[in-house]
């Protein structure tokens, strides 16, 4: 019981920031999709989708490696922000290659996934995807509908309640410490 209280906020961190990855491909993807529809290179296009086409479904996932390649340079880019300790350019480039990684691996994921579903376990892979996703809105679902109700009790014509409420979990928390 005690272990399994203490291990209940690593599973709602790991589910927040899964959250947030999912959340992030999920925005991306589309933009990403607009984007590259409005790149005039229509026939680079053409050529990575005729790539895709004739390539068997286990040779698809070494295209993956193109966004890590691609990024790298901008990585070793963060280090040596991280090292001058410029703080805000090192977060801006590690945002920057995080959305751009994202959105890339979207766009090739999108161009992919007929010849990557061909393959048994990756099927099961992503269908676990899946269900990590699912499970990670279950472990979030209490939080965040209690921030919906903060967020709720914080406006302007509520502040009055909203201020009750607090001093009353105030108190009720120092009857437990006493």
């Amino acid at each position: 019981m005690l272990r399994r209280y203490l291990l209940r906020p690593l599973w709602v961190l790991l589910a927040v920031l899964f959250l947030i990855e999912a959340w992030l491909w999920d925005h991306l993807q589309p933009l990403v999709a607009r984007l590259v529809a409005l790149i005039p290179l229509e026939g680079l296009k053409r050529a990575i989708a005729r790539l895709v086409a004739s390539l068997p479904p286990w040779a698809v996932l070494f295209v993956f490696a193109i966004p890590l390649i691609a990024m790298l340079p901008l990585k070793f880019l963060e280090v040596y922000f991280l090292a001058k300790r410029d703080w805000l350019a090192a977060a801006l480039v590690i945002v920057f290659v995080k959305l751009v990684g994202l959105g890339i691996t979207a766009f090739i994921f999108d161009v992919t996934r007929d010849k990557l579903m061909q393959m048994v376990w990756f099927r099961s892979v992503y269908a676990w995807f899946l269900w990590a996703r699912d499970w990670a809105h279950a472990q979030t679902e209490p939080i965040r509908a209690r921030i919906g109700q903060l967020i709720w009790l914080m406006k302007p014509h509520r502040a009055g309640t909203f201020l009750r409420r607090l001093m009353r979990l105030r108190r009720r928390a120092y009857r437990r410490w006493a």
